[in-house]
């Protein structure tokens, strides 16, 4: 029977996953039927679908209402419990079965959300079935799930220790120096998966880090600050905890903990570029070291620094500029068979953990590396950073096909142009002169146009970005 105003879906499941508000948008209601279209959508009856989630206050119901969707279509569902988004992407990757996290990463409490996988961890974009997904569940809440011949079951399972284990397997930080490190885990999940990888919680054996922990009580409230370290106002107390314990760095985990930023001994903080060229290099040298013929791919997002291509070329393998998003880079790992993938947001990909992103596996590359050398970690650091970056700015524009019109008009007779993802503008530079680039890509959301430059001097840097910001905001 069909059941009159079901909510509409279209406004919060986004171009990667599903984010929206707890009650109004995300209901029990809602859920259900997502975990029903999703097992029709990965033909997941009589299969078994993952199924973890969240400290959010709303994260265990959700999960619950989801199971409950995805049994009625028939799928088998192994309910993992509390856990990172990464410790998804291992369940996915191990048992060979679709995924569903509930999260809304570094999102205020008062939003929940889902990141979808196929089997194998493999990522599910709108333009992969996240669209059909959307379409069925509507219909559903519409005209109600229809019943099948043999319900799913349901179990539960620990990964925590599989997990812990299998990033240890992949990085050996048992011969390193003795370490201080601070750990913000902004009351999300990196509180349960540090303590597991990095110390003693899984039952794996001791190494030579000392962890100093801040915020690592599970709290989906977020009662000391958001759990989103791209801000910097939420990685203040990390930096000055470094400072108070004559730490050697810090490191700080979003909600769901897939991602990771850095702060150096001084407290500043190490751009996720080079952190991503860090472990390009070591990815690129290990491979190496067992492959000495034949082409390595390793992949960035257009926005990154120069240096991580650079970095990469330098190193024997061949960069891959791609598009800016999760899904759409776990497609292109697989399509390269690229051995990393690192995004100027830090998120940080392996073909070691299925295509996956996962920060802690990133943090524990830049552990390595840091703890193999004595320097201290600023020095590693500016090694990775030649260069001068403004960072993402946004402007609100009425018209963001005229404004980037405008640009093209205005940087013509002096750069390049290129359209993969927004547009990117490279000025044709002397030999000796300082090179400069800038991105513009439109939100899919709002009217923003979202500006990143490079450059190798301040001063053209901020020549380039202010002439560019007036040009938009004209």
């Amino acid at each position: 029977m069909s059941k009159a105003n079901p909510i509409d879906l279209a406004p919060f499941i986004k171009a990667y996953d599903v984010r929206g508000l707890v009650g109004t948008q995300l209901t029990d209601e809602v859920v259900e039927a997502l975990g029903a279209a999703f097992v029709d959508e990965v033909d997941a009856a009589g299969h078994e679908v993952i199924v973890g989630h969240d400290m959010r206050d709303s994260s265990p119901r959700f999960a619950a209402a989801f199971s409950a969707g995805a049994r009625a279509r028939g799928g088998n569902v192994v309910l993992i419990g509390l856990c990172s988004t990464d410790e998804t992407y291992f369940a996915s990757g191990s048992l060979t079965a679709p995924a569903a996290m509930f999260t809304a990463s570094h999102n205020p409490a008062t939003y929940n959300g889902i990141k979808f996988s196929r089997a194998g961890a493999q990522g599910i974009s709108f333009a992969t079935g996240l669209k059909a997904i959307r379409d069925r569940a509507q219909n559903y809440l519409a005209e109600g799930i229809p019943a099948v011949d043999a319900v799913g079951a349901q179990r539960e399972l620990d990964v925590l220790s599989d997990y812990a284990g299998y990033l240890r397997e992949l990085v050996d930080l048992s011969t390193i120096r003795p370490i201080r490190v601070v750990v913000d885990a902004g009351n999300g999940m990196g509180g349960m998966t540090v303590p597991a990888v990095l110390s003693t919680a899984a039952g794996l054996p001791e190494l030579p880090i000392e962890i100093i922990p801040m915020y690592f009580e599970l709290d989906g409230t977020f009662p000391n600050h958001e759990a989103n370290p791209l801000d910097p106002a939420n990685i203040v107390d990390l930096q000055k905890a470094v400072l108070d314990h004559g730490a050697d760095l810090g490191l700080a985990f979003d909600g769901d903990a897939d991602r990771c930023f850095v702060v150096d001994e001084q407290g500043n903080p190490m751009s996720p570029s080079a952190v991503a060229a860090v472990v390009a290099l070591r990815e690129i040298q290990r491979v190496r070291a067992s492959q000495p013929e034949g082409d390595i791919h390793v992949i960035h997002n257009l926005i990154t620094s120069r240096i991580v291509a650079e970095t990469i070329e330098a190193a024997g393998a061949i960069p891959v500029r791609t598009h800016v998003g999760h899904s759409l880079i776990k497609d292109q790992m697989a399509a390269t068979g690229a051995i990393f993938g690192g995004e100027h947001s830090a998120h940080y990909y392996f073909r070691d953990f299925w295509g996956a992103d996962n920060g802690m596996l990133a943090a524990m590359h830049l552990l390595a590396e840091f703890g193999s050398q004595p320097e201290p970690l600023s020095v590693l650091s500016a090694r990775f950073s030649p260069y001068v970056a403004s960072g993402e700015i946004n402007s609100v524009v009425d018209d963001v096909p005229a404004a980037t019109a405008r640009i093209r008009a205005a940087f013509e007779a002096e750069a390049d142009f290129d359209d993969l993802d927004g547009l990117t503008v490279t000025g044709r530079t002397a030999e000796g002169e300082s090179f400069w680039w800038f991105n513009v890509r439109p939100s899919n959301t709002e009217p923003l146009l979202r500006l990143n430059a490079e450059a190798g001097s301040q001063e053209v840097l901020d020549a380039v970005r202010d002439r560019a910001l007036a040009i938009i905001r004209a």
